[in-house]
């Protein structure tokens, strides 16, 4: 398929031929599901925790006689049924990671790419590169019509241009190698330099 290459000013710079097996493969959401669910759960933290009735404050003590009181038997307040007791088999620290095939997780790739097409919320670029003034950027980016964009760039991204999307707002910019399903479908726009094209293309293939 080809694609209009533009400049950040908005002026056209040629066209492109994007690889159909990347970017032209009809997006399957049960695919999408499985990678952006990979991805999050790998990134949750998985810190939460309670107290076990060997972990709360209580006094070990048996807290009346076995019989003669005419209330049921009890050892100690520390009891799971008692407010404030230990809780019975809750939350540890523990990872909710799980095993994705690598050639899956490429594939989810190629369908992020592939639905950002289909939708026409993918736009080539010459080059991200700027002289790190934020104000200029942001009346480029403006211009250009960018809400919630993700730029992606080749195997480095250029200074410049990263120090001036720091504080646009809505704006992000990452490598090729840092590319990945959840971060391309969050944002409205994905911009592809010809640099992160190519390097996209050596990575999937």
């Amino acid at each position: 398929m080809k694609l209009d290459v533009i400049k950040l000013d908005g002026k056209k710079a040629g066209d492109i031929e994007l690889d159909e097996a990347l970017f032209g493969l009809e997006p399957r959401a049960d695919i999408l599901h499985r990678v952006v669910r990979w991805q999050r759960n790998n990134a949750q933290a998985g810190t939460h925790k309670v107290k076990t009735r060997s972990e709360t404050s209580y006094s070990t003590k048996k807290i009346y006689r076995q019989k003669g009181t005419g209330g049921a038997r009890h050892g100690d307040r520390n009891a799971p049924i008692f407010r404030k007791g230990g809780i019975y088999k809750g939350p540890t620290p523990r990872s909710h990671g799980h095993d994705l095939p690598k050639k899956f997780r490429k594939l989810g790739l190629r369908h992020a790419l592939s639905a950002k097409a289909k939708a026409g919320e993918l736009v080539v670029i010459d080059a991200a590169e700027a002289e790190g003034k934020t104000a200029a950027l942001a009346k480029q980016v403006a211009n250009l019509g960018w809400k919630r964009a993700l730029v992606i760039d080749g195997a480095t991204v250029n200074e410049g241009f990263a120090r001036a999307a720091r504080n646009i707002e809505g704006l992000d910019i990452l490598p090729s190698m840092g590319a990945n399903v959840y971060d391309i479908l969050k944002r409205d726009t994905l911009v592809l330099t010809k640099a992160g094209v190519e390097a996209l293309e050596a990575r999937l293939k």
